[in-house]
């Protein structure tokens, strides 16, 4: 049995680690290597629909991964605020090869990394973001990518459980997969669909997730008999009752901590002003000049700001019908 365990843990880590290593467009690259400068993180994740969709016009996602929080330039407020509530957010332009590249750059420490893709987390967040599909761009040395390696390993193993006991008594790989994705879109203050957008994170990618869902399961220690693409889960009622008492309080908890994360982001939000100048430009077309003393305290500045955007026909335009 342990051999077993043991044989289908590797194969969700060779699935996850020729995942990692994946190539990206060399603009990805080069964007990360400027924007960690003389920082000295443990590596740096790209995940997210730019990673699925390619969209170098859009915004991309990174994870910061570091051993401690002072190995990433903040200020002592934003580490504090890091510590307690993570991970902290930043917004991030850079040229590149003639082009401006946007990110938005979320930071975490390795500790707050193995917790929150744990069993006793009570947040979805994290976990439910890394067992998708992810690439490692940037990392200091084989130490680190094991390490991280490990983190995603512990994501899966997560989302799989959970896959199993929020999913149908019988069913496809991919309708366990949006099963889990619905309840965690639904446990968070998300603006996408609970219904169209896990479907869509799946999609084109079932032979990934049927393949990752089993060896979870069989590294879990969790039974299930397969037919064909036919899973059927054999835990007992017992199981699934506690697994859905831990999902109630998991729900529960979810909205509250993204409350929370919003409100820090009002006050940590590194570069926030810009990015919303960006996407009032990018939607609108309209021009939201920034002081830099605005840029540093967007929440000051937001009456003028406001004020601004409603003298060049924001909200007029806003209002009409499309």
């Amino acid at each position: 049995m342990n051999a077993r365990h043991d044989s289908a843990g590797g194969q969700v880590a060779h699935l996850l680690a020729s995942e990692l290593v994946q190539p990206v467009p060399v603009e990805i690259t080069a964007f990360v290597t400027g924007m960690i400068g003389a920082a000295q993180p443990m590596g740096v994740l790209f995940y997210g629909s730019a990673l699925r969709q390619p969209d170098m016009d859009g915004v991309l996602d990174f994870y910061v991964i570091v051993r401690h929080l002072s190995d990433w330039p903040a200020g002592g407020w934003a580490r504090t605020a890091n510590r307690l509530l993570p991970p902290n957010v930043e917004y991030h332009e850079l040229p590149v090869n003639g082009r401006i590249l946007r990110a938005k750059v979320a930071i975490l420490t390795l500790e707050q990394f193995r917790h929150m893709t744990g069993r006793t987390t009570l947040d979805t967040t994290i976990w439910a973001r890394f067992c998708q599909p992810v690439r490692l761009v940037w990392v200091s040395g084989p130490d680190a990518a094991d390490a991280i390696l490990g983190c995603l390993i512990r994501a899966v193993g997560m989302a799989a459980r959970w896959a199993m006991a929020l999913g149908p008594r019988e069913g496809r790989a991919d309708e366990f997969w949006n099963a889990l994705f619905s309840n965690t879109y639904g446990a968070e203050l998300r603006v996408e669909s609970s219904r169209k957008r896990p479907r869509a994170l799946v999609e084109g990618k079932e032979a990934r997730y049927a393949a990752l869902l089993t060896a979870a399961w069989r590294a879990d220690g969790l039974p299930f008999d397969q037919h064909g693409d036919m899973l059927v889960p054999r835990t007992n009622a017992a199981w699934r009752e506690r697994m859905h008492a831990g999902w109630w309080l998991r729900q529960k908890a979810g909205r509250p901590l993204n409350i929370a994360r919003l409100t820090k982001a009002a006050f940590t939000f590194t570069g926030g002003a810009r990015y919303i100048a960006w996407k009032i430009k990018r939607h609108s077309g309209i021009e939201l000049p920034l002081s830099p003393f605005a840029e540093r305290h967007p929440l000051i500045c937001l009456p003028r700001l406001l004020w601004s955007l409603r003298q060049a026909g924001f909200f007029r335009r806003k209002q009409q019908p499309d």
